[in-house]
């Protein structure tokens, strides 16, 4: 295949001459150019046998065929109409193989001159349903079959077709990467934070350039699956502010910001019956949604109803509905000494700086501290003791003798008691008790008061080492330990009754990097990503994003560092991300940059959060 530099590679694909099986290069997403990539269906010959017919086909799956129309003609009469490509996607670690055709007892000469079955098998990785929402696996088996008939497709001509095909696309990884991208679209928490509503990352994977069933470009098909509402995962703890029933308008397919950055988005006239504010945090949802979207960056939305226009938002004042609003700014970060104080660099958006001990009783080290966390206003912190039995919450802008600690340990061993604390974008603070005669996860509200117990019903005898909020407060990144392996997993934050007093719990535990199978350090970096540090099985340390859905980012791994014991990263995706190492003490990485030694003494590194 060979391509001219700056011009997209055309790919054919369909033919016989390009078997599923044997030595196969597969086109790799993450090879420079490929996503000028278009890889065009050919219908099947004259003749092909049945063997061809499945290459082709599976082939064909993988092309930029509008509305599947040449795919389908892989098929029989009846099955071309009843196929749904649309509806779910199964992701495979390799393109599928194909083996066949099956032999039965019963089969006879006569049988197998008119029909015949293959069967797909592979590695189930991921599916992608019908919300387009993405849910990784633990690698599985698959198989299924295709039946194949031999169909009259004109008079005194037969050919073979298949009849009976599951629903969906079936996809290897590199191809699913090369058709399909993640995209966030933002719904509002449930309730209020802070006194103010707050938009929730809600990832999705959309087509690449035009989506073969819908026709509509990838902004489009962003637009069409916000309007449609959040995923099943999330639904219970957001809600949307497009009236029940907006859609786009019949007929648009593409959506573009005009010569002043300006993005028009017609919807139908159910979106007439929202007043001015529901109006303005509608268009907050589809600035957030499409703002990494467009080369062009969007500067203003506006809604149009049945009637003409409804509402404006300039992206300027679209910051107020943002989740890490509180931590707008916070481009500090803090680490405990060697002698056990809470330190700050100040303002260090490269990462580099002097430490200075923070103001109040948690700088002064009275009492010396294992692990801090830092609330996202930077006016308090809450340290655990270096013996991993008490946490503290102190003021860091004034002065003062350190509080009672607010939750105590009974556990015996250092490792049994305290995790790290994390803050939530609503000012609450969260620790694990570990101690395995009662294991707990607390809440203490607003960082202060009586800690809340809270329910993580499908825990199945696994225990809490670590915790990370993130900003919006409805998602909690929880390492979990269970017969000897530890692995992340992401829960959905549910609050029930008043607001006086929640009934809170952790709900829906769904494991986030299945293919690490032993996770040492997580940290939330941006909206809806994480940075992780794990192992796969038998194989080395790696620091690598995963995005909340459980996804690789396509950022994927970062640049190797030795023996990390701890991460953090900030809301803001474009401040460095700090490793605190064995041998070469805090590190840090600057986006385009590799690791650079930061401090050679210090440990506990994070940004409020």
């Amino acid at each position: 295949m060979t391509a001219l530099l700056g011009c997209g590679v055309v790919v054919l694909v369909g033919c016989g001459s390009m078997p599923v099986t044997g030595d196969v290069k597969a086109v790799d997403a993450s090879q420079p150019g490929d996503s000028q990539v278009q890889v065009y269906a050919v219908a099947p010959r004259d003749g092909a046998p049945p063997s061809e017919i499945v290459d082709g086909f599976l082939e064909s799956m993988t092309s930029d065929d509008p509305a599947f129309a040449t795919t389908r003609k892989y098929l029989s009469t009846d099955a071309r109409r009843t196929w749904q490509p649309g509806g779910s996607t199964t992701v495979l670690a390799q393109a599928p193989n194909r083996s066949g055709p099956l032999l039965h007892d019963e089969d006879n000469r006569a049988t197998r001159d008119r029909e015949t079955t293959y069967t797909l098998t592979g590695e189930k990785v991921a599916t992608v349903d019908a919300q387009s929402s993405y849910r990784p696996l633990a690698p599985t088996a698959y198989a299924e079959t295709l039946h194949l008939v031999l169909e009259q497709v004109a008079e005194g001509k037969k050919e073979w077709r298949i009849d009976v095909v599951p629903d969906g696309l079936v996809l290897g990884q590199s191809d699913f990467k090369r058709l399909y991208r993640s995209v966030n679209k933002y719904y509002y928490a449930t309730g209020v934070t802070n006194g103010r509503s707050t938009l929730v990352a809600d990832p999705v994977y959309v087509r690449n350039r035009t989506d073969p069933v819908t026709r509509m470009d990838t902004a489009t098909q962003t637009v069409r699956t916000l309007l449609a509402g959040p995923t099943n995962w999330l639904r219970p703890v957001v809600d949307s502010r497009f009236p029940t029933g907006t859609a786009l308008r019949k007929g648009v397919t593409a959506l573009a910001p005009d010569d002043q950055n300006v993005l028009k988005v017609p919807l139908n006239q159910k979106a007439d019956s929202a007043g001015r504010s529901a109006c303005r945090m509608m268009a907050a949802q589809v600035l957030f949604t499409l703002r990494d979207l467009t080369s062009a960056r969007v500067e203003r939305v506006e809604l149009e109803g049945g009637k003409g226009k409804l509402c404006a938002l300039d992206a300027d004042d679209a910051p107020e509905f943002s989740a890490d609003r509180g931590s707008e700014g916070a481009d500090s970060q803090y680490l405990i000494n060697d002698k056990g104080q809470v330190e700050r660099i100040l303002g260090a958006t490269d990462g580099t700086g002097t430490p200075e001990p923070v103001t109040g009783p948690l700088g002064a080290g009275t009492v010396p501290m294992g692990s801090v966390g830092v609330a996202r206003d930077e006016e308090r912190a809450a340290a655990v003791s270096s013996s991993g039995q008490h946490l503290y919450v102190s003021s860091v802008e004034t002065e003062g003798e350190l509080a009672e600690p607010l939750v105590t340990s009974k556990a015996k061993k250092a490792a049994d008691r305290l995790s790290p604390p994390s803050w939530d974008g609503r000012g609450d603070l969260w620790v694990a008790d570990r101690d395995p005669a009662g294991p707990r996860l607390l809440r203490l509200a607003g960082g202060t008061g009586e800690p809340q117990e809270v329910r993580v019903p499908g825990l199945d005898g696994a225990r809490i080492e670590e915790l990370r909020m993130s900003a919006d407060g409805v998602r909690i990144a929880l390492l979990l330990t269970k017969d000897g392996r530890t692995t992340l997993n992401i829960g959905r934050v549910e609050r029930r009754g008043s607001s006086v007093a929640p009934e809170i719990s952790v709900e829906d535990l769904r494991q986030a990097a299945p293919q690490l199978t032993d996770v040492s350090a997580i940290s939330w970096s941006g909206r809806s990503r994480l940075v992780v540090v794990g192992k796969e099985e038998g194989g080395v340390q790696q620091v690598r994003y995963v995005q909340a859905d459980g996804s690789t980012s396509g950022s994927g791994a970062l640049p190797g560092v030795n023996q990390v014991q701890s991460v953090a990263a900030a809301d803001d995706e474009q401040l460095p991300l700090m490793a605190e190492t064995v041998d070469d003490g805090i590190v840090k990485l600057s986006p385009g940059d590799n690791w650079q030694t930061v401090l050679k003494k210090g440990k506990a590194l994070v940004y409020p959060g």
